[in-house]
């Protein structure tokens, strides 16, 4: 299985006067992606997830890098692989091209909660697999 990707048109929401994306969209951006992944390749929607499930998953810590400006009218592919699934955390690499151009890098922590806990939960078995099958199938693809 190769990296989850998303495409995302950069538009005039996402930039400054200048027509670059500000900053903090990519975090808009990026959360999208998260969430396209979830319900695409774990079968657990945002809407299941908060709407019914009352959990969340949160980010606990990232780290990311920005290599070059992206503008107004572009079109980014966001590309997502899950690296490390703790007890209630879960490490993601997410990077954003534009043709061959990175834009840039990212290491991001999410931890699984549940509504009124105040604290990490450990995630359901269910997920647990899910998510473990998509780490599996990265690492065999890179072997």
């Amino acid at each position: 299985m190769t990296a989850f990707t998303y495409a995302q048109k950069v538009l005039f929401q996402h930039c400054d006067p200048a027509g670059i994306v500000f900053y903090p969209r990519y975090f808009e951006m990026i959360n999208a992606t998260v969430e396209e992944w979830f319900e695409a390749r774990i079968g657990f929607s945002f809407a299941q997830m908060h709407g019914v499930d009352e959990v969340a998953v949160p980010t606990a810590g990232l780290q990311i890098a920005f290599k070059a400006p992206s503008r107004l009218g572009e079109m980014l592919e966001f590309r997502l692989v899950p690296k490390r699934l703790g007890r209630s955390s879960l490490d993601l690499e997410i990077t954003a091209v534009c043709g061959d151009e990175q834009r840039l890098s990212m290491t991001a922590t999410l931890v699984f909660t549940r509504r009124g806990a105040g604290k990490s939960v450990p995630w359901p078995d269910d997920l647990r697999a899910k998510i473990d099958n998509e780490i599996n199938e990265m690492v065999e693809k890179d072997a």
